[in-house]
């Protein structure tokens, strides 16, 4: 070989030929077996061939394509958030002496997960009240039923309010178990982040209110069923008048112990009480904020 074909680069053929799609990758070749070791080391079909990158916006675009199945890694928080984890809940409430069918059922559909923090939802279906802000929780998953169980008394519910929205979840619940459905938050804040959290879930018997549970929902009354989410050391006059006859109040009543209390109203001026189990709720309050 001449000198001057010792210093000449490979002509471009020689590599074309052999179907080598990146040979200059490497930068310039010296001599015939490098050029051949190039061309061998990267033939078809290491990528297709629309793949081979010849610009900065090319080479992004590919990046982006080759990202594109990243995002499946929220899936890893799923197996705690799944269907299975929530009928494993809802078992472990049957087990715990909740019986009634369209209950369970309501709990079984409901994705408590969906109302919580991001951060707190690989909790959500552990029988535990979690955090919702402004010094609130979300009831643990077997008390919602209960309540709901003990207020429904296997009879159908026309009309139920509830005494605390919260971040909506037994609102929702409730709404499927019963054929209208109200609920008044006290605190602002929570009020919208009731509606923010159900308003995907478009239920369409549900009416979220902003004020003073306290004073309960005249324009509204009478209800079937009343259930509150807050311990005060008396269930509120207002709320008793506001039940139709023949109508179950539940409620948490008590200061530091507390206990679930079921109100029965028998007549126009009279009501009958039961004391049920030991609870703990946030405490009731009056007003708004």
């Amino acid at each position: 070989m001449t000198e001057k074909n010792r210093t000449f680069p490979l002509p471009l053929s020689s590599v074309v030929d052999k179907g080598a799609k990146k040979a200059t990758v490497f930068g310039p070749v010296a001599t015939p077996q490098t050029a051949t070791q190039n061309a061998a080391r990267h033939a078809p079909p290491q990528y297709p061939t629309p793949r081979p990158v010849a610009t900065p916006s090319k080479s992004h675009s590919y990046a982006m394509e080759r990202s594109q199945p990243v995002p499946a890694a929220a899936p890893r928080s799923n197996p705690l958030v799944s269907d299975a984890v929530r009928r494993a809940m809802v078992q472990r409430i049957a087990r715990q002496g909740v019986k009634d069918q369209v209950v369970l059922g309501a709990m079984d559909s409901v994705p408590r997960h969906l109302f919580m923090d991001e951060g707190l939802a690989p909790q959500a279906y552990v029988d535990a009240s979690l955090p919702i802000g402004h010094h609130q929780t979300i009831s643990q998953p077997y008390i919602v039923a209960r309540m709901i169980e003990v207020m429904r008394n296997g009879g159908q519910l026309k009309r139920v309010l509830e005494i605390g929205t919260g971040c909506g979840y037994q609102a929702a619940v409730l709404a499927c178990v019963a054929q209208e459905v109200y609920s008044i938050e006290r605190i602002k804040p929570l009020h919208e982040l009731a509606k923010a959290n159900l308003r995907p879930l478009r239920v369409p018997n549900l009416r979220l209110h902003y004020g003073d549970g306290m004073l309960g929902l005249p324009q509204a009354a009478p209800f079937d069923g009343i259930i509150l989410a807050a311990a005060g050391l008396e269930v509120p006059q207002a709320l008793l008048e506001q039940l139709a006859i023949g109508g179950r109040l539940v409620a948490p009543v008590g200061g530091r112990a507390q206990h679930l209390e079921l109100i029965t109203r028998i007549g126009k001026t009279e009501w009958a009480s039961q004391t049920l189990e030991d609870c703990h709720f946030v405490p009731l309050r009056p007003g708004v904020v």
